[in-house]
């Protein structure tokens, strides 16, 4: 009886590319693994021919040989697409691993020798402007798993050590074979990582770690910003039975300020400002982030919202030579419980006053009165 074509077998066309081809394995062998059709012949008959093309088609010399002599090529020892040995199953490692979750040796891999690394931790400190402006050393307070020192993050009892486990002799996995298929799943006594302790440490019940409050200082540079993420490596959580440890990582927040609102490096700063300094001009004083004041000048007939830029006053730019700048913007504050002579001076005023005096005022009612009467018209 003949082979079948491998590019049938898989269900591709002989211009297929490698992805197209390991796509179209991944999926046959999917549905027709002996796992998953337990004591049907046909699936692992079929399986094992889609095993076959795959190898032969993936391999760029092997493929060339076969699409030019078939499977001509493979016969009487020229280079064989027969057998499915330990070189085999390794190159297959990455699909299988996709597949079917633990084959081929996935179970256990990130641990060395039951050591498992420790878990990040998060810290949330809250900061004032102030201290984003000019940076600082923060001290901090955090309960976390250190390293047990009574027995040195062993996890076993002092004087004695843990052993290697008898189930999978310290490998951390088991092999099973299921048909013509070997499979490796975590060793279920020792949970992959090894080794089992007999006597464990009274101090941490054998894990190795216990948890303590520790303090540490962070150091929190100038013109951090809302949001920003401090990594502190090796300051996490101690691993398991003396595994490496793991980061901590501190999130900043910026409080609120009483005077400034910050956009990047830039702030602004609302001002309220007298009808007559608005009116007449004048000079105010205002506040400066990190300490001291600046004095900016007010132009005669000043209106609400102008703003006014203090070129170098604003936030520095983290990891930066470049500095923000300060907004100023004024508010005009209309005056309130006014005495009986004051009335009489802006009724005076009033009674001065011209289109001249309020210009814009003057041009909007104008513009009013034209809108109505083209209505009326």
């Amino acid at each position: 009886m003949s082979k079948p074509d491998y590019y049938e077998t898989l269900g591709v066309s002989r211009t297929a590319s490698e992805a197209e081809m390991k796509s179209a394995f991944r999926k046959a062998a999917m549905a027709c693994h002996p796992d998953r059709n337990p004591g049907d012949p046909q699936a692992e008959a079929r399986f094992k021919e889609l095993n076959e093309a795959y190898q032969v088609l993936s391999d760029p010399q092997k493929k060339a040989a076969y699409d030019r002599f078939g499977h001509a090529a493979f016969e009487n020892g020229m280079g064989g697409a027969q057998g499915f040995g330990d070189g085999f199953a390794s190159s297959m490692a990455d699909i299988f691993d996709d597949l079917f979750g633990d084959f081929v040796g996935r179970g256990g891999r990130g641990r060395t020798g039951g050591r498992e690394r420790g878990a990040d931790l998060r810290y949330n400190l809250e900061i004032s402007l102030e201290e984003a402006f000019s940076g600082k050393a923060a001290s901090i307070k955090i309960p976390t798993s250190v390293t047990c020192e009574a027995c040195s993050g062993s996890g076993a009892k002092p004087g004695s050590k843990p052993r290697a486990c008898p189930t999978c002799g310290g490998i951390g996995r088991v092999r099973a074979s299921q048909g013509f298929f070997s499979i490796e799943r975590t060793c279920p006594n020792c949970h992959g990582r090894g080794e089992v302790i007999d006597d464990p440490c009274a101090g941490c019940g054998g894990a190795g770690r216990v948890t303590r409050e520790r303090t540490l200082s962070v150091n929190i540079p100038a013109g951090v910003e809302d949001g920003t993420r401090i990594r502190l490596a090796g300051e996490g959580e101690a691993g398991m039975r003396g595994g490496p440890t793991g980061d901590l990582y501190i999130f900043l927040s910026v409080k609120p300020h009483a005077f400034f609102q910050r956009d990047g490096a830039d702030l602004f700063c609302r001002v309220p400002i007298s009808l007559v300094t608005a009116a007449l001009g004048g000079e105010i004083t205002v506040p400066v982030l990190g300490g001291g004041q600046a004095k900016v000048k007010v132009p005669e007939g000043t209106q609400t919202g102008k703003q006014f830029r203090l070129k170098d006053k604003g936030m520095p730019v983290l990891r930066s030579r470049e500095v923000g700048d300060l907004y100023i913007q004024v508010a005009v504050e209309t005056p309130q419980n006014l005495t009986r002579r004051q009335r009489e001076l802006l009724q005076e005023f009033d009674r001065e006053s011209s289109k001249d005096t309020h210009p814009e005022s003057t041009g909007f009612f104008a513009r009013v009165k034209e809108f109505f009467d083209g209505l009326g018209s």
